[in-house]
């Protein structure tokens, strides 16, 4: 399968361009080699591109690529290691960024919800042309430890747990990753709990004052299962074979 036909078909599949985003969703490298054998990692870093020249990848899939936003535009230093590897073994780099959080079956958030046996209600505006936040319900009240718990177990991290006041969860808000800037809007949702994957020092202040619990569990924790269910989808359709690779990191 070559990488360019691969990549119309996530961008459909996906509706990426109707996002708009901080870097190029897409084919980011263009190699020359057909699609045997695919890579995915949460982040395009020197170590998952290592480990996918020892696999023999000929394509790497990622949630974070390249090209950013208002970064130096100069290749040079880490950039320049990263593109010298994928250049040198000719593989392919795919990146899809905010468009693999939002799907609503294959995305971060969805995942997230069907690992936590919530059932979606909705969505919030991200403010991102679609929504990315996703808003469900437990089956059934329990406490913020007990969620807290189970989120643990789920992506295998502590979460930073603050406290809203003493009332049980069942209604919740989450978006994965950097979305911990979306609480204040959150807090007028009416839901028990909003966790996403960072959290900064106001986001403690406005979860106390506005009886919202909040849960930080970890962007890079939040936002393995998107890129993973992609590339198993990928290689059942293509007929390729795909291995996660989790190259982990604390943030």
């Amino acid at each position: 399968m070559e990488p360019e036909a691969i990549a119309a078909y996530i961008d459909e599949l996906l509706q990426a361009p109707a996002f708009g985003d901080y870097a190029p969703n897409g084919l980011q490298v263009q190699g020359h080699r057909p699609v045997r054998r695919l890579v995915s990692g949460v982040t395009a870093c020197l170590a998952l591109l290592d480990a996918a020249v020892r696999r023999d990848a000929d394509a790497v899939l990622v949630h974070h690529g390249y090209f950013w936003k208002h970064e130096d535009a100069r290749i040079t230093g880490m950039k320049a290691s990263r593109l010298r590897t994928l250049l040198t073994h000719d593989m392919s780099l795919l990146a899809y960024h905010l468009p693999l959080d939002a799907h609503p079956e294959l995305g971060n958030n969805a995942c997230l919800a069907r690992g936590l046996g919530l059932s979606v209600t909705g969505t919030f505006d991200t403010g991102t042309y679609r929504p990315l936040g996703l808003c469900g319900e437990l089956p059934q009240p329990e406490s913020l430890q007990a969620f807290a718990a189970r989120l643990s177990r789920l992506l295998g991290r502590e979460p930073t747990v603050v406290a809203g006041g003493e009332h049980p969860v069942q209604r919740v808000a989450w978006c994965s990753g950097g979305g911990q800037g979306f609480i204040d809007h959150v807090a007028t949702l009416g839901v028990d709990l909003y966790f996403s994957g960072e959290i900064s020092e106001p986001t403690v202040h406005t979860a106390r004052e506005c009886g919202l619990h909040y849960l930080a569990a970890g962007h890079h924790a939040t936002e393995r299962g998107g890129v993973a269910a992609l590339g198993d989808h990928l290689a059942q359709r293509f007929g390729f074979s795909h291995e996660f690779v989790d190259v982990d990191s604390p943030a």
